[in-house]
């Protein structure tokens, strides 16, 4: 089937993906676990629509690519400012304009992207 502007969409979407990957390499070099950790549970929370999130620290560890103790210490900093609650592998996010706040720019730059390529239709 010949869909132009299901064509369109997904090179559209393709280009977000792009740019959020290249975004997150310079992310993860630049940027301190904190503020990636925050970017990265809002991101998490745009997709699941929950404010309720099962991750546990390994997992979290992984997907940002840094140590067990440094996610620990970065959940327990973003705890400890009110914008998470941890417990046993489940995090609730208690002050999203709080954890926006916390993240690093590349969070708004990945929010206006998707905005503008990908309008809700």
């Amino acid at each position: 089937m010949d869909s132009p502007v299901l064509h369109q969409r997904l090179k559209r979407y393709l280009y977000v993906v792009m740019n959020q990957l290249a975004t997150s390499s310079t992310c993860n070099h630049f940027h301190r676990i904190e503020a990636r950790l925050a970017r990265w549970l809002l991101m998490t929370q745009d997709r699941a629509e929950t404010d309720q999130l099962q991750l546990t620290h390994e997992f979290l560890a992984i997907m940002l690519g840094v140590r067990r103790a440094g996610m620990t210490l970065a959940v327990i900093a973003l705890q400890a400012r009110g914008l998470i609650r941890y417990q046993r592998g489940a995090i609730k996010v208690i002050d999203r304009p709080g954890l926006i706040e916390a993240s690093c720019e590349c969070y708004s730059v990945d929010c206006a992207l998707y905005t503008k390529m990908l309008p809700v239709l």
